[in-house]
Protein backbone atom coordinates (compact mmCIF):
# COMPACT_ATOMS: atom_id res chain seq x y z
CA UNK A 1 0.00 0.00 0.00
CA UNK A 2 1.34 3.67 -1.27
CA UNK A 3 0.79 6.04 1.86
CA UNK A 4 0.69 9.72 1.84
CA UNK A 5 0.75 11.64 4.32
CA UNK A 6 -1.85 13.87 3.15
CA UNK A 7 -4.77 11.61 3.81
CA UNK A 8 -5.97 14.12 6.15
CA UNK A 9 -3.78 17.03 5.88
CA UNK A 10 -0.40 18.58 5.28
CA UNK A 11 0.16 17.90 9.15
CA UNK A 12 -1.66 15.36 9.82
CA UNK A 13 -2.15 11.42 8.88
CA UNK A 14 -4.23 8.52 10.32
CA UNK A 15 -4.71 5.17 9.73
CA UNK A 16 -7.26 2.32 11.12
CA UNK A 17 -5.21 -1.28 11.22
CA UNK A 18 -6.64 -4.69 12.08
CA UNK A 19 -6.25 -5.36 15.66
CA UNK A 20 -3.83 -7.95 15.03
CA UNK A 21 0.04 -8.19 16.17
CA UNK A 22 1.20 -7.35 12.79
CA UNK A 23 -0.35 -3.90 13.37
CA UNK A 24 2.36 -2.11 15.64
CA UNK A 25 4.72 -3.63 12.78
CA UNK A 26 2.35 -1.38 9.85
CA UNK A 27 1.69 1.39 12.46
CA UNK A 28 5.52 1.64 13.10
CA UNK A 29 6.63 2.27 9.85
CA UNK A 30 4.02 4.92 8.76
CA UNK A 31 4.52 6.76 11.52
CA UNK A 32 8.29 6.71 10.59
CA UNK A 33 7.26 7.68 7.06
CA UNK A 34 5.05 10.33 7.98
CA UNK A 35 8.66 12.00 10.19
CA UNK A 36 10.57 11.56 7.25
CA UNK A 37 8.03 13.47 5.11
CA UNK A 38 7.41 16.36 7.53
CA UNK A 39 11.61 16.63 8.36
CA UNK A 40 11.11 15.48 11.43
CA UNK A 41 13.29 11.85 11.71
CA UNK A 42 14.92 12.99 14.90
CA UNK A 43 11.68 11.76 16.59
CA UNK A 44 11.57 8.34 14.71
CA UNK A 45 13.57 6.64 16.92
CA UNK A 46 11.27 7.32 20.14
CA UNK A 47 7.74 7.82 17.41
CA UNK A 48 8.78 3.95 16.63
CA UNK A 49 8.71 2.59 19.91
CA UNK A 50 5.99 4.68 21.59
CA UNK A 51 3.31 3.74 18.40
CA UNK A 52 4.68 0.21 19.13
CA UNK A 53 3.77 0.07 22.70
CA UNK A 54 0.33 1.31 22.65
CA UNK A 55 -0.47 -0.60 19.22
CA UNK A 56 0.51 -3.74 21.25
CA UNK A 57 -1.67 -3.06 24.30
CA UNK A 58 -4.63 -2.32 22.39
CA UNK A 59 -4.13 -5.19 20.83
CA UNK A 60 -3.25 -7.69 23.53
CA UNK A 61 -5.53 -5.96 26.06
CA UNK A 62 -8.92 -5.16 24.78
CA UNK A 63 -10.91 -6.72 22.20
CA UNK A 64 -11.17 -3.94 19.25
CA UNK A 65 -11.28 -5.22 16.02
CA UNK A 66 -9.49 -2.31 14.79
CA UNK A 67 -6.89 -0.07 16.31
CA UNK A 68 -6.62 3.44 14.91
CA UNK A 69 -3.24 5.67 14.90
CA UNK A 70 -2.75 8.96 14.12
CA UNK A 71 0.08 11.42 14.06
CA UNK A 72 -0.45 15.18 14.02
CA UNK A 73 2.45 17.75 13.87
CA UNK A 74 1.61 20.26 16.54
CA UNK A 75 4.56 22.59 16.03
CA UNK A 76 7.62 23.23 14.41
CA UNK A 77 9.40 20.66 15.57
CA UNK A 78 6.97 18.46 17.72
CA UNK A 79 4.17 15.67 17.27
CA UNK A 80 0.99 13.99 18.85
CA UNK A 81 0.79 10.58 18.62
CA UNK A 82 -2.51 8.80 18.77
CA UNK A 83 -3.93 5.23 19.15
CA UNK A 84 -7.67 4.71 19.73
CA UNK A 85 -9.17 1.47 20.60
CA UNK A 86 -12.83 0.17 21.91
CA UNK A 87 -11.92 -0.55 24.91
CA UNK A 88 -12.62 2.05 27.77
CA UNK A 89 -10.42 0.74 30.64
CA UNK A 90 -7.86 3.40 31.75
CA UNK A 91 -4.19 2.13 30.80
CA UNK A 92 -2.41 1.26 33.74
CA UNK A 93 1.42 1.68 34.08
CA UNK A 94 3.47 -1.68 35.31
CA UNK A 95 5.67 -2.28 38.34
CA UNK A 96 7.66 -4.97 37.03
CA UNK A 97 10.03 -7.09 39.16
CA UNK A 98 13.86 -6.71 38.09
CA UNK A 99 13.12 -9.83 36.09
CA UNK A 100 10.06 -9.66 34.90
CA UNK A 101 10.24 -9.79 30.45
CA UNK A 102 6.46 -7.87 30.56
CA UNK A 103 4.73 -5.06 32.02
CA UNK A 104 7.33 -2.03 31.03
CA UNK A 105 5.41 -0.76 28.10
CA UNK A 106 3.61 2.50 29.60
CA UNK A 107 7.00 2.82 31.53
CA UNK A 108 8.68 3.01 28.58
CA UNK A 109 6.34 5.61 26.57
CA UNK A 110 6.94 7.76 29.72
CA UNK A 111 10.37 7.88 29.81
CA UNK A 112 10.48 8.47 26.37
CA UNK A 113 7.28 11.00 25.58
CA UNK A 114 7.46 14.86 26.61
CA UNK A 115 4.42 14.31 27.99
CA UNK A 116 1.67 11.40 27.76
CA UNK A 117 -2.17 10.85 29.02
CA UNK A 118 -5.66 9.56 27.65
CA UNK A 119 -9.13 9.69 26.98
CA UNK A 120 -12.00 8.31 26.87
CA UNK A 121 -13.95 8.79 23.45
CA UNK A 122 -16.95 8.17 22.49
CA UNK A 123 -17.12 3.86 22.23
CA UNK A 124 -13.60 3.71 23.59
CA UNK A 125 -10.59 5.32 24.47
CA UNK A 126 -7.51 7.28 22.92
CA UNK A 127 -3.78 6.97 24.45
CA UNK A 128 -1.42 9.71 22.87
CA UNK A 129 1.84 11.08 23.80
CA UNK A 130 3.90 14.05 22.60
CA UNK A 131 7.23 14.06 21.35
CA UNK A 132 9.22 17.48 21.01
CA UNK A 133 12.84 17.60 19.22
CA UNK A 134 14.44 19.13 21.64
CA UNK A 135 13.17 17.28 24.89
CA UNK A 136 15.83 15.62 26.70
Amino acid sequence: MAMTTAQVGPQRYQERYPATPEAAAQARRDIALALETWGLSRLADAARQIVTELVANAVEHTDSAYVATSITRTGERSVRLVVTDTSRTRPATGSPAADDERGRGLLLVAALAHTWGWEPVHGGKRVWAELRADQG
